[in-house]
């Protein structure tokens, strides 16, 4: 798998994530492809993971390459000194079309592996723009000031409009050229029809933060292709 490298220098590196990667091995996975190992093995170095995306969620991702470098960083994210922006896909048109969800998030009571709006939960802070808006669906971008487990998807969740192909806070099923497609039919040689998206609609378009001689590094991933595509489709077939 090519891992694209967006910055790198003596101590950190910045690469673009691809969905459906894990960033670490887990125990359930302990054979699968992970990113660290393929970026130590792309560099031949040690890496130290600083922080965390879901295994399909895309975008920038920081590593440390010295030890130095990584107690930096980790205290820069535990500190929620960094800039942290995320793009998703979200069902339905969102109203208003930019606010502040401030609603604490906690494990959830019943089932393992998720999360949920909690009022005796961690205090969590996401701020959302929509971008752009379709009939049944709208683009928005995101900034995180909290870095909580799935925490944009369970804001979202909260008020309504969750990432699409979202199996834990949606309905999980995959984005379909025919949901908005009039008059949609198969090409002959197609049996059934191929989703413009099957994994959750959710991106990590932009990542911000300073070294310590005060440097910026500001860095960016475009939307990848199958989140673009399902754009591009919207565009032109959903009308409002």
């Amino acid at each position: 798998m090519q891992i694209e490298i967006l910055y790198q220098d003596d101590d950190m590196l910045m690469v673009n994530k691809p969905a459906g990667i894990l960033v670490i091995p887990d125990r359930f996975n302990s054979d699968l492809p992970s990113l660290n190992r393929l970026l130590e093995s792309k560099l031949g170095q040690r890496i130290w993971v600083v922080h965390r995306l879901d295994r399909d969620t895309s975008g920038v991702m920081c590593f440390a390459k010295n030890e130095e470098a990584h107690r930096y960083l980790s205290q820069l994210f535990e500190a929620h000194d960094v800039g942290k922006f995320y793009a998703g896909i979200v069902m339905g048109r969102v109203i208003p079309e930019e606010g502040r969800i401030e609603a604490p998030i906690a494990e959830h009571p019943t089932q393992k592996g998720k999360m949920t709006t909690a009022r005796k939960g961690k205090a969590s802070v996401t701020d959302y723009k929509v971008v752009e808006q379709w009939a049944l669906h709208s683009l928005v971008q995101f900034q995180i000031h909290t870095g909580r487990t799935h925490q944009i998807r369970v804001h979202m969740q909260s008020i309504g409009h969750p990432i699409v192909c979202d199996e834990l806070y949606g309905d999980g099923k995959p984005f379909l050229l025919s949901s908005i497609k009039k008059k949609f039919k198969l090409s002959e040689k197609e049996e059934t029809e191929r989703p413009l998206i099957s994994r959750l609609g959710l991106h990590a378009y932009r990542l911000m933060l300073h070294k310590p001689d005060g440097t910026l590094v500001d860095v960016e991933a475009p939307l990848p292709k199958d989140m673009a595509a399902c754009v591009n489709q919207l565009n032109k077939w959903s009308k409002s």
